[in-house]
Formats: C-alpha cells, sequence, structure tokens
C-alpha cells in the first residue's frame, strides 16, 4: 500500500485565528507538526494542505511540501481535493494543531488497514481515556463511544454516556483528530450532504455513521496537546 500523510491548515480558525502561526520554540505550530509526521518515515509523502497564502509558504521555505486548496468547510474535504490526483491507497490526516504526535499511534492505525483484508473499514482513528471531571464535561473535546469491536456509535462534545445508573463505572474517550482514510473512501466523503447532526456538533466523522461507513477506534495512551485556544498553546510551550 502507498500511505501518505496530509496535514489540513486553515490560518483563521474560528476560536484562536492564527494559532498555525504561532512560536513554539523556534518554530511555528504547523512547521513543527510537518516536521514531527516526516520524522516518524511511515509515509511515502508528506504535505500540508491549506487555503492561506501565509501558510503555504511558511512551509515551503522551511524546506516541506505543501498545495494550495480551496476553503472548504471540514479539514476531510480539504484532503479530498488535495489527494483526488494523488496515487495512493492510504491516507493520514494529521491535524495542524497536533504538533507532538507519536510514531506509535500513527503506525496502530496503518496497521488496522494491513489487517483489513476484507476492505471494510472506511476510516481509522484514535481515542484516549478521560478520567478527570473538567475534561470529560469540556466541549471542546469530542467524546466518543464504540460498539465491542471498537467500531464508533457516536461522536458528541456531551458527555456521552450518560451516567445514570452510578451503581455501574463507565469509562469515558476522547477522539483525537487523527484520522486514516482509504483513498477512495475520503472521496466519497467529499461529494456527501451535510446531515442535521454533524452540523449540529460541528464534528465531520458523524458524516460517515449518517452515511453508514465504518469507523476504527485504536485505544492510544499518547497524550499530546491540541491547541485549541490560547491557554492550549501554553502548555505546548511548556512542554517544548
Amino acid at each position: 500500500m502507498k500511505i501518505i500523510a496530509v496535514i489540513p491548515a486553515r490560518y483563521e480558525a474560528s476560536r484562536f485565528p492564527a494559532k498555525l502561526m504561532q512560536m513554539l520554540g523556534d518554530k511555528t505550530v504547523i512547521t513543527t507538526t510537518y516536521k514531527n509526521v516526516v520524522e516518524t518515515g511511515l509515509f511515502d509523502e508528506v504535505f500540508v494542505a491549506t487555503d492561506s497564502e501565509i501558510i503555504f509558504e511558511e512551509i515551503v521555505k522551511n524546506g516541506g511540501k505543501a498545495v494550495m486548496t480551496g476553503q472548504h468547510e471540514t479539514g476531510s474535504d480539504r484532503i479530498a481535493e488535495a489527494v483526488q490526483n494523488i496515487d495512493c491507497d492510504i491516507v493520514i490526516n494529521v491535524q495542524g494543531d497536533e504538533p507532538f504526535l507519536k510514531l506509535e499511534p500513527l503506525r496502530q492505525l496503518i496497521d488496522v488497514f494491513k489487517d483489513d483484508e476484507n476492505q471494510e473499514i472506511s476510516l481509522a482513528s484514535l481515542k484516549i481515556k478521560l478520567t478527570e471531571k473538567e475534561e470529560i464535561e469540556n466541549p471542546n473535546n469530542v467524546k466518543v463511544i464504540t460498539d465491542n469491536n471498537g467500531f464508533a456509535l457516536y461522536f458528541s462534545r456531551s458527555v456521552i454516556p450518560f451516567h445514570r445508573e452510578v451503581s455501574y463505572e463507565v469509562s469515558y474517550f476522547k477522539h483525537i483528530g487523527v484520522y486514516a482514510f482509504r483513498k477512495h473512501a475520503l472521496l466519497q466523503f467529499s461529494k456527501l450532504e451535510m446531515k442535521p447532526l454533524e452540523i449540529s456538533e460541528k464534528i465531520e466523522c458523524i458524516r460517515y455513521l449518517e452515511y453508514g461507513m465504518k469507523i476504527k477506534l485504536i485505544e492510544t495512551n499518547f497524550i499530546g496537546v491540541g491547541i485549541d485556544t490560547p491557554e492550549d498553546l501554553e502548555k505546548a510551550r511548556k512542554l517544548i
């Protein structure tokens, strides 16, 4: 299989504009993410897909690969445009605001497709267990519930499952926005109309579920810092 990684990158993020151009140590957030993905050595090609000339020039001047796209509602739609004429089998979507992603979680996602002999899985992604009440209730943390085989049942910014039976302990999982697609499923996704649940939650994975596609979730212990707010940026700077 030919496996590539694409990092969708918007300059005007709604919650934290220009966050990808903020400095982390001696590099910007987007350049840090790009270089970390390249250094895993897992991919035949890595590039940034963006509608921003500022981000495009930032990547190119630092020796990276970037492609300009039109404006899109979701990162997956942006990646679909970027890869439609690229010969590949699996596309890994790494969020530009996840600069500390490590090799092992990416390898786990790739292995999902190597083990999927019947090619039933459209998309694979990561989840991590949440234990702190504040984190569980934070709507910026997208929660996911799965069936016994690890396939997604639903994603939500609300607390799911609702803990009504207090005598029974439940686990909560945060969805980490790193996706691995079969190319044909990604291209199909981009042609599908948004449905009410995706529009309401603003979670693009829900579109796959609303159209009956299978999403495999892999549990990881990877703890990164997704940079959604200025406070997240400060946490990331402390890690640097």
